[in-house]
């Protein structure tokens, strides 16, 4: 079986933020049925140090789009961080997943060859494959992860099934 770039970009990128659209559903009905405003779960944050809830969203979308446009050698869509409301977390998913659908796995012919760069590590870059398994697939799930823990941890009531999806299972 042949598992294409496109397939492991693209396809796991959007299973990822489609379960995350579900688990933030949850999160406004959770945070609707105990009269709490849904941008005081957007502000809680696991510990001190790490961004809360909202910039968890933001990141998982940016990663995704920004490593799918990189190895596919097409420009990521600009998005401010400007969200602020459950609706508009809503539509930067779902503008980052129309923008995935747009990729064709032809395109990502020679991703090895592309190269990332971020002003993080003025004066280095990873290659394609180094990039894809080293850094945006981790970096992806980590903050999937990371605003279903955020959720989680404030007592919304989330199981694996919601991080995961539904597998395409098949008959025996």
């Amino acid at each position: 079986m042949h598992v294409s770039v496109h397939d492991v970009t693209v396809g796991q990128f959007s299973r990822g933020l489609t379960n995350l659209k579900g688990v933030l559903q949850k999160g406004r009905a959770f945070a609707e049925s105990k009269k709490i405003d849904f941008s005081v779960l957007l502000q809680t944050r696991l510990a001190p140090d790490q961004f809360p809830l909202a910039r968890q969203i933001q990141i998982a979308c940016d990663v995704a789009k920004v490593c799918c446009a990189t190895l596919s050698g097409l420009p990521a869509p600009a998005m401010e961080d400007k969200e602020q409301t459950f609706e508009e977390f809503m539509e930067r998913i779902d503008r980052t997943l129309a923008f995935l659908q747009t990729i064709k796995a032809e395109q990502f012919t020679s991703f090895e060859k592309r190269t990332f760069t971020s002003h993080r590590r003025p004066g280095l870059h990873l290659e394609g494959r180094d990039y894809l398994h080293q850094h945006a697939t981790p970096n992806f799930y980590f903050h999937v992860t990371t605003a279903y823990s955020i959720l989680r941890a404030s007592g919304v009531e989330l199981g694996k099934r919601d991080y995961l999806g539904d597998p395409s299972w098949k008959q025996d």
